[in-house]
C-alpha cells in the first residue's frame, strides 16, 4: 500500500489491486462497497483504511448484493461509485447488476469482477466476461497493474459519458501481480449529492422497463464506436510483413508478447482491452491483413467466438488457432509456457514454412514438478477445530454434514472429515433443509459468521416455516478471516467518527423463530459435547452458536498487550502413544516424533488448550507447569 497517496507523476511499485485503489482515487471515487472475497481483497483492505483521509464512504456490506444496490444508489444520485467482488460475488448481485443497465447512472459506476482462472481461492473458474454481454453493459479488461490503473480512470470516464455502469473484468494473475505505475493526479470526490426524482426512468415496471431497454440498445451503439476508437484497443508489431496474426486480451497479451520475442516469431498482434461491445471494424480490418489468427484468452472462447463471427459475417478467408481447434486449454490459468506452447504446436503443425528460434518446448503436455502434497489445515488453535472434533465424537456415522464457504470448509480434510458437500456462500442451510425432507439421517450444518449474514438467513427461515429436522451450527470467530480478517455485521467498530454496531447472531437465530438456540465456546469441549448431543437429539431445527476469536487474531492481540503465550507439551512420562491428539484431532502444532511419542511445537501453540481436554491421560500440560516442576 506504501506509495498509493503520493503525489502526481512519481513511479512506484504497486499490486494490480493497489492500481485499481490508485485509479479510483484519480477517477474521484465518492462511494466504495464490497464484500470481501479474494483476488478482489486488497482493494478494500486499502480503501478501508484510507477512505477518511481520501475523502470517501466505503463500506463493507452484508453481501455483493447489498453492495452493489448500496453503489446504484450512490450512482443514480449523482456520485462515482465502485464496487467490486470476486467473480462468484457477482453471481449474488446478479439480478441488481442485469437491471442496473436498464436504468444506467447518473454519475458514474464502475463495478470490478475478480476473476479466478484456476480457481486459486474459489469453488469454480467461471468466466464473468459473459455477464457483460447478458446485461448490455460495456466492459474494459486489463493486461497490468498500470492498464487496470488506467482503466478505472477511463471506466469512470466513459460511465459518465454513456450514463451506463462499466464492468472491468480483473484475473488473479493481473490482480496480485506487481509492477511499477505511474502516478496521476488525485481527484477529490463530491462526497454528498442529491437524487433527484424521476418516476418514469427508474420504476423497472413492464412499460418502463421495454423502453428503457430500447434506451440500452441505444446506448450500446454509442459504446460501439468508443471500441472501435479506445486507446485500449490497438496493434502491436503493425509494422510487420508476417501473415500471421495474434488476438489477445487481459495477461495473455503479456504472455503473447514475451513469446514471440524469445522465439523470434514475426506477428502482428491485436491487442483488446475494450471488449463488450468488440470493436468489430477493427478487428475485420486486422483478419484482412493475415492468414492465420491465434486467439488467446483465459478460460472461455469468449473473443474466439466474436472473432470467428467477425470473419462469417465478412466472408474473410483466415485460419482461427484458440481452444476449439485444441491448441489451447478451455481450464486454468495460462501461463507463458502454456502460450509457448500452443503457439508452437500451431507453427509446426500448420505453418511449417516460418522458423522458430531456442524452441525447447514439446509437444506433449507440460508435465509439472512432482512436489510433495500439502494440503491447507486449519490454524493451531483454530477453534472451529475444537467444534468439528466435539460433533464428530457425539454425532453418527452416517450424519450427513452440509459445509459453506469458509476457513471450516478445511474440516472436510483428515482427520475430522465432517464435510459432505460445499457449494456456495449460504448454501450449507439450503442443502440441509433438503437433506432433512430427503434422507432419514442426521443433518449437521457448518456455517460462518460473516458467511452467516451473507447468505444464511434466508436458508434458516426456510427452515424454520417449513419446520425441518436438522442442527446448524454457526461458527462465530468475529471476522471474515479466510479473506483477510476483514469486518462483518456481527462485529462492533469504530470508524473514526461513526460507530458501527455488532448484529448478535444469537438474537438473529432466535428472532427467526428457532426454539433450541445454544451458545457455546468451543475451547470448552466438555460443554460442547453436551450442547451438541441435546441439539441432536432435538426434534426439530436447532442452532448451535460456536463464539470464539479466531486464533490467529486473538493471539495477534495478545502479543500487542504484551500478554506471554503459555504453550503446552507432552508428558511422555504418562503417554500411552494413543495418538489422538495427532490423529483424531489433528492439530498441526503437534506432530510424532522419530521416537513415537507426540511433541507439541512451542513456536506454533497458541496456548487454547483444547489438546489438554482431548488427551484420555491427561498427559498434556502447559509448559509452565513442567517448569515450576524443576
Amino acid at each position: 500500500m506504501k506509495g498509493i497517496m503520493d503525489g502526481e507523476g512519481k513511479k512506484v511499485l504497486a499490486l494490480g489491486n493497489e492500481a485499481i485503489v490508485r485509479g479510483a482515487l484519480e477517477a474521484g471515487v465518492d462511494f466504495a462497497s464490497t464484500y470481501p472475497g479474494t483476488p478482489s481483497s486488497e482493494i478494500g483492505d486499502i480503501l478501508y483504511q484510507i477512505a477518511d483521509k481520501a475523502g470517501l464512504y466505503f463500506e463493507y456490506s452484508a453481501n455483493e448484493k447489498v453492495a452493489l444496490e448500496s453503489g446504484i444508489a450512490a450512482s443514480i444520485s449523482g456520485l462515482n461509485a465502485l464496487t467490486f467482488m470476486k467473480h462468484v460475488g457477482l453471481n449474488v448481485a446478479s439480478d441488481a447488476f442485469v437491471s442496473l443497465a436498464y436504468v444506467g447512472v447518473r454519475g458514474a459506476h464502475v463495478i470490478i469482477s475478480a476473476d479466478d482462472p484456476g480457481s486459486h481461492s474459489s469453488q469454480n473458474e467461471q468466466d464473468n466476461r459473459w455477464y457483460a454481454k447478458l446485461a448490455n453493459i460495456p466492459m474494459l479488461e486489463p493486461s497490468s497493474p498500470q492498464e487496470a490503473k488506467d482503466m478505472i480512470v477511463c471506466g469512470f470516464e466513459l460511465s459518465h459519458e454513456l450514463k451506463l455502469p462499466i464492468l472491468l473484468r480483473t484475473t488473479t494473475r493481473v490482480a496480485h501481480t506487481r509492477a511499477p505505475i505511474t502516478l496521476g493526479e488525485i481527484k477529490r470526490g463530491k462526497g454528498k449529492s442529491r437524487f433527484e426524482k424521476e418516476h418514469t426512468r427508474f420504476m423497472l415496471v413492464p412499460e418502463i422497463a421495454r423502453k428503457n431497454h430500447i434506451l440500452l440498445v441505444c446506448k450500446m451503439e454509442s459504446a460501439q464506436e468508443v471500441s472501435e476508437s479506445s486507446n485500449f484497443n490497438f496493434i502491436s508489431n503493425k509494422e510487420k510483413q508476417s501473415r500471421l496474426g495474434i488476438i489477445a486480451s487481459g495477461v495473455s497479451y503479456a504472455y503473447a508478447m514475451d513469446v514471440l520475442k524469445k522465439l523470434d516469431v514475426q506477428a502482428k498482434v491485436l491487442k483488446l482491452g475494450m471488449t463488450n461491445p468488440m470493436p468489430k471494424k477493427m478487428c475485420c480490418d486486422f483478419l484482412k491483413s493475415v492468414d492465420n489468427v491465434i486467439v488467446l484468452e483465459e478460460l472461455d472462447p469468449y473473443l474466439e467466438n466474436e472473432i470467428k463471427s467477425i470473419a462469417g459475417e465478412n466472408k474473410i478467408q483466415v485460419h482461427i488457432y484458440g481452444k476449439d481447434s485444441g491448441h489451447f486449454p478451455w481450464t486454468n490459468e495460462y501461463t507463458p509456457d502454456i502460450v509457448e506452447l500452443g503457439i508452437v504446436k500451431v507453427i509446426k503443425k500448420n505453418l511449417p514454412m516460418m522458423q522458430l528460434k531456442d524452441s525447447k518446448v514439446e509437444l506433449a503436455p507440460i508435465n509439472p514438478m512432482q512436489l510433495p502434497s500439502r494440503p491447507p489445515v486449519l490454524c493451531p488453535g483454530c477453534p472451529h477445530r475444537a467444534t468439528a472434533y466435539a460433533i464428530k465424537k457425539v454425532a453418527k456415522k452416517d450424519t450427513i454434514y452440509p459445509m459453506d464457504i469458509g476457513c471450516y470448509t478445511l474440516v472436510f480434510e483428515h482427520p475430522l472429515k465432517t464435510a459432505d458437500i460445499v457449494l456456495c456462500m449460504g448454501s450449507s442451510v439450503g442443502t440441509a433443509c433438503g437433506f432433512s425432507k430427503a434422507t432419514d439421517q442426521d443433518v449437521i450444518a457448518f456455517i460462518g459468521d460473516s458467511t452467516f449474514f451473507h447468505a444464511g438467513i434466508p436458508g434458516l427461515i426456510n427452515a424454520v416455516h417449513q419446520g425441518h429436522n436438522f442442527v446448524l451450527t454457526i461458527l462465530d470467530n468475529s471476522t471474515t478471516a479466510m479473506t483477510g480478517f476483514q469486518p462483518h455485521p456481527g462485529v462492533e467498530r469504530k470508524d473514526n467518527d461513526d460507530k458501527a454496531k455488532a448484529v448478535d447472531i444469537f438474537k438473529v437465530v432466535k428472532g427467526c423463530g428457532v426454539d433450541f438456540v445454544s451458545l457455546i465456546d468451543p475451547y470448552d469441549l466438555k460443554k460442547s459435547l453436551v450442547i451438541f448431543s441435546e441439539a441432536i437429539a432435538y426434534n426439530g431445527l436447532s442452532v448451535v452458536v460456536s463464539r470464539h476469536p479466531c486464533a490467529l487474531v486473538e493471539t495477534r492481540q495478545k502479543r500487542r498487550r504484551g500478554e506471554k503465550i503459555v504453550p503446552y507439551y507432552v508428558n511422555h512420562e504418562t503417554c500411552i502413544k494413543c495418538y489422538t491428539c495427532t490423529s483424531e484431532f489433528g492439530c498441526p502444532a503437534s506432530w510424532k516424533g522419530e521416537d513415537d511419542f507426540p511433541r507439541i511445537s512451542p513456536n506454533l501453540c497458541v496456548g487454547c488448550g483444547v489438546c489438554a481436554e482431548v488427551c484420555p491421560t491427561n498427559s498434556i500440560k502447559l509448559i509452565s507447569e513442567k517448569e515450576e516442576g524443576q
